[in-house]
């Protein structure tokens, strides 16, 4: 249950649009406030924000035996792919890369370049990877020893099902990796429930912080044994896990100002109810968007089943009067920035409902894109017929 007051999603107070995309997102004005004082990177209270950030982080995850730890990263969410990636896999090791979308695509372009065996379930854009076709898969090659998915494919704005992967990789006794970037912290991945080695999320997602580093939630048993694995100096989690141990401080010149507003952000998450408060808001930023938006005439790439409360890809018009890049600037003047779509079959565009927003302004959000239809000549947010052709292959 929130606790947040009913006044906490003001218009942004330098009167930048909405930004409705997967991160970076709108924040709360008292998180970019918390950045205004400097911080020592060696000083002991910074060490000590680094260690409620963790521990608080650890709590998220649902870690109640000490059984996992948390490591912090500096860089993007694919820094932390990368990371975990070159950390957790050994240099003879295979990994299997679940991909439906651009972001799993990204982990198996990770593995080419870092010269180490993979192989690849491409589902396109429409497809959720699921349990069978893992478990057929490790049963097929036995050099597998690692399996990654994207928890939430923010290209198309599905949530993959981790639960019944997970299930099939342990039932193989294989090992778990998830890229979680865009889900962690509104969507559940409780260790307790759901079993995967390491997982990476972002400081600038659902949190709700700002850009400037990620984390890794790592089995601590795992991360012993990791030890050399790594290919690249600042990349190594297991080399900045031993020196936090060591020190309580990361390797290399932390964001601090960073650090220091992602507290604050966990602070305000806390306050609204942490994973399943958060979610909720999410879920109803999403219901409230797509119903506007299909009483529009817009339709979802998918289901109603795989949509997820992070971001939703709607098929752009068939109207010819209809150009994405003119309705994007219309939005913009309309106080919100939306996300062109990454799909390669059919024109699209994507809302993000995640961010500072609720469902008020989902609903004006719905009332901007109406209005820049009308000022467009747009009379119908149909799609063309190939692209409900290729929802149609949704068969999951």
């Amino acid at each position: 249950m929130s606790s947040l007051p009913n006044d906490a999603f003001p218009n942004p107070a330098k009167g930048e649009p909405f930004l409705l995309t997967p991160g970076p997102l709108t924040t709360a004005l008292s998180v970019k406030e918390a950045m205004l004082r400097d911080w020592g990177s060696w000083d002991g209270d910074f060490r000590a924000m680094t260690k409620s950030v963790c521990d608080q982080l650890l709590d998220l995850a649902g870690d109640l035996d000490g059984a996992y730890v948390c490591v912090p990263m500096q860089g993007s969410g694919s820094y932390c792919v990368e990371a975990m990636l070159g950390t957790f896999v050994p240099r003879d090791g295979k990994v299997l890369v679940l991909a439906n979308g651009a972001y799993g695509l990204r982990a198996a372009e990770t593995m080419r370049y870092l010269g180490r065996a993979y192989t690849l379930i491409d589902k396109g854009d429409y497809m959720p990877p699921r349990g069978v076709e893992v478990a057929e898969a490790l049963a097929a090659d036995a050099a597998i020893t690692h399996v990654i998915v994207c928890h939430c494919e923010t290209s198309s704005g599905i949530l993959n099902p981790v639960a019944e992967i997970s299930e099939a990789t342990y039932a193989a006794g294989r090992k778990l990796l998830i890229d979680s970037m865009s889900a962690f912290g509104a969507v559940d991945l409780d260790v307790t429930r759901i079993r995967y080695e390491a997982m990476v999320s972002s400081a600038n997602k659902c949190i709700e912080g700002v850009p400037g580093f990620g984390f890794a939630i790592a089995r601590k048993a795992e991360l012993e044994g990791c030890k050399g694995n790594s290919h690249s100096l600042v990349l190594d989690l297991y080399a900045q896990w031993a020196n936090m141990v060591k020190s309580g401080q990361w390797r290399y010149t932390p964001p601090t100002h960073v650090v220091a507003a992602f507290l604050e952000a966990l602070r305000i998450h806390a306050l609204e109810g942490g994973v399943a408060g958060r979610g909720a808001r999410y879920a109803d930023n999403r219901d409230v968007m797509v119903a506007g938006m299909r009483s529009l005439g817009f339709e979802t790439l998918l289901k109603d089943r795989w949509l997820s409360p992070i971001i939703v890809t709607f098929f752009c018009p068939a109207d010819p009067k209809f150009v994405f890049a003119e309705f994007y600037e219309r939005m913009k003047d309309k106080g919100f920035i939306i996300y062109p779509g990454k799909l390669t079959v059919v024109e699209s565009f994507r809302v993000g409902c995640i961010g500072r927003m609720d469902g008020s302004i989902m609903t004006r959000v719905v009332k901007a894109a109406a209005e820049a239809l009308g000022e467009m000549g747009v009379a119908s947010a149909a799609p063309p017929a190939e692209a409900l052709a290729e929802r149609a292959k949704l068969a999951a």
